[in-house]
């Protein structure tokens, strides 16, 4: 036991199924005995057998004079239990064996939420005698009307086809749900009491003559998530969480979630309307109700939570959640998902002494929960630390745009592609940099003129916010489309498209080293910037037979170039070799040729362009050409 409590202590698991109990309200033990349950731990029945659930909102069913309408509820519960028992044969499951055993059985989970906001309500607090016989005598209806239809429909389309089997189990479980009732809280609403101990002796006659058409009817789901849809403050027979909560959201972020019933629980309790709006406004403010002002000392009680809020001291002890469950469990076929919450503070002495008291108290089920006990949890009492806000608003910056100065420089280039003219126009940082670019483009429509001028702006908005000219020359150039042909240019003969002219052109003009790279003149400049012809390399080209005919750059500048000693290696003829810090790889010299290259399809290599085709060096395959 205390291996399990200190297990509870950290983490929340496990929770505790009381299995004689479980069986001893067993309607169907011919046919098996309860061997476990759903991992809510609310369906209790045979292996392989599945429940549909539904929940009813109590608080639909308050009326204006705090009362509860009985009648009304019980018809709603006479409409959601016809439904389910539809849904059994229209829905589909998982197993054959799911599927056989649930017709045969036909099991089914009524249920209801928001029992701690009706308890508010009433002007109660959640741990009163009244608050627990309040729970019973509503349980009891639920399951009592539930049960009655089962019967009436059994007279009309005959009981689940186990029950012949367990005729005489499901009797006696019938009359320990009818005796329960004597044992509701006396100090909860009489009128509900009454008509509950009424309903049950309506129950045990036509189900005595027609028999049952469901071998289960009620249980008490956790509806954690279908609450929020019907507007509930609270879920299931839990008690609210704290009157303010903060929710964390699956998609990031918080939602501030405030109990909508504490302006009915202060009328309830006699306040009027400017002091109501008072209260609220506190709550709204401090996350708490305990010095709001107005509010009684004797009324706090009533507006206690499951957990002391982030600013307060009271909260709901954790007896009172066992008593709770108690109060509903003789009501129900099933058992019921509800945590039992206890205070950070809680030791695993106190963790063991729940799991007993519940067991003497009748519950199938327990499970606890002590807060803080897990690293995240869906609802809080608090928002994160200011702290925490303040180092993420440090830390993240959003996108900054350098506009430029009003006045600058800027420079204008007139090109022609394939007959197109137009004008590039860049703005420059006093840097020198570019920061923005015009196209226009000549005897043009407007259409072509406008996409250009809205790809200028995209262009310019770019480098504004930081997006490096090199990658924008890198993945605009070499674009093709039409109009592509010649140009004006000395540095780019052909283009294949204007905007691979217009990303050239800026590469040439703003990139270091990208003329070099890409025109054509890398070997020339490697050379110059070098420390001088040796006359080693002088010789070698003197006695290269092909001389300048072959090699007219040679003969012209009386140097050699790293491709030009490559020739002369081949020739045969030795040469003296460059320092490292000047010599440049194969992969350098061959880069212009290869920024648009596709791989061989033959052997796979990266090819190299050769005028309009590719050419593969590795196998001499020839791409585009014959």
């Amino acid at each position: 036991m205390m291996r399990m409590a200190e297990c509870a202590w950290q983490c929340g698991d496990p929770g505790v199924q009381y299995d004689t109990t479980i069986n001893r309200w067993h309607t169907c033990p011919n046919s098996g005995r309860i061997n476990a349950s759903n991992p809510c731990s609310e369906y209790m029945f045979l292996d392989n057998t599945a429940c549909n659930l539904a929940s009813i909102n109590l608080m639909k069913f308050r009326q204006e004079d705090g009362t509860f309408d009985v009648e009304r509820f019980q018809a709603a519960c006479r409409v959601f239990f016809i439904a389910q028992e539809i849904l059994v044969d229209h829905a589909s499951y998982p197993t054959k064996e799911i599927a056989e055993n649930s017709h045969m059985y036909r099991p089914l989970g009524l249920g209801y939420s928001n029992l701690g906001s009706l308890i508010m309500a009433s002007g109660l607090p959640y741990d009163s005698e009244a608050a627990y016989g309040l729970c019973g005598s509503l349980t009891s209806l639920l399951h009592g009307m539930a049960n009655l239809t089962s019967a009436e429909m059994s007279a009309v389309v005959g009981p689940f086809d186990g029950y012949e089997a367990n005729k005489e189990p499901f009797q006696r479980v019938m009359e320990m749900h009818r005796d329960a009732v004597k044992g509701i809280n006396p100090a909860g609403p009489q009128y509900l009491k009454t008509a509950a101990a009424t309903l049950w002796d309506q129950v045990l006659e036509t189900g005595k003559r027609n028999g049952y058409r469901n071998a289960q009817a009620t249980v008490l789901a956790p509806t954690g998530t279908i609450s929020f849809m019907m507007d509930c403050d609270t879920t299931g027979i839990e008690p609210d969480i704290a009157l303010v909560k903060y929710k964390q959201l699956a998609g990031g972020g918080m939602l501030k979630i405030i109990n909508n019933t504490i302006p009915l629980g202060l009328k309830v309790l006699g306040y009027d309307e400017p002091q109501v709006k008072d209260v609220t406004a506190y709550v709204d403010k401090h996350d708490t109700i305990e010095g709001a002002p107005h509010l009684k000392e004797e009324h706090l009680p009533v507006f206690d939570c499951a957990f002391k809020p982030a600013t307060g001291v009271r909260s709901i002890a954790w007896r009172s959640h066992v008593k709770m469950m108690a109060a509903a469990q003789p009501f129900l076929s099933g058992a019921i998902s509800k945590t039992v919450n206890m205070p950070h503070d809680t030791t695993p002495d106190d963790i063991s002494e729940a799991y007993r008291w519940g067991w003497k108290l009748g519950l199938k089920a327990l499970a606890i929960y002590r807060d803080g006990s897990k690293q995240s949890q869906p609802l809080s009492t608090q928002k994160e630390s200011d702290k925490s806000e303040a180092t993420v608003t440090e830390v993240v910056r959003g996108p900054h745009r350098e506009r430029l100065p009003e006045t600058r420089q800027s420079l204008t280039h007139k090109f022609s592609v394939g007959g197109h003219e137009g004008y590039i126009n860049v703005g420059l940082y006093p840097s020198g940099n570019p920061g923005e670019l015009f196209i226009t483009m000549a005897k043009e429509g407007s259409t072509v003129g406008g996409l250009m001028d809205c790809f200028g702006t995209a262009i310019s908005m770019s480098l504004q916010y930081g997006v490096p000219l090199e990658v924008l020359v890198n993945k605009f150039s070499h674009a093709r489309f039409e109009p592509m042909g010649q140009t004006t240019s000395k540095d780019i003969r052909i283009a294949k498209s204007v905007v691979d002219y217009i990303f050239r052109w800026l590469g040439i003009h703003f990139l270091p080293g990208y003329r070099e790279a890409n025109n054509g003149t890398l070997l020339e400049t490697a050379t110059r910037e070098s420390d001088g012809s040796t006359d080693a390399t002088q010789l070698a080209a003197e006695k290269l037979s092909i001389g300048a005919k072959a090699v007219p750059s040679l003969a012209q500048k009386g140097s050699a170039g790293p491709v030009d000693l490559e020739l002369l290696e081949r020739a045969g003829v030795a040469v003296a070799p460059k320092p490292a810090g000047s010599m440049m790889g194969r992969a350098d010299q061959f880069a212009r040729f290869q920024s648009d290259a596709p791989s061989c399809d033959n052997c796979g290599a990266i090819t190299v362009r050769n005028g309009n085709c590719y050419l593969c060096h590795n196998c001499g395959n020839s791409m585009g050409c014959s």
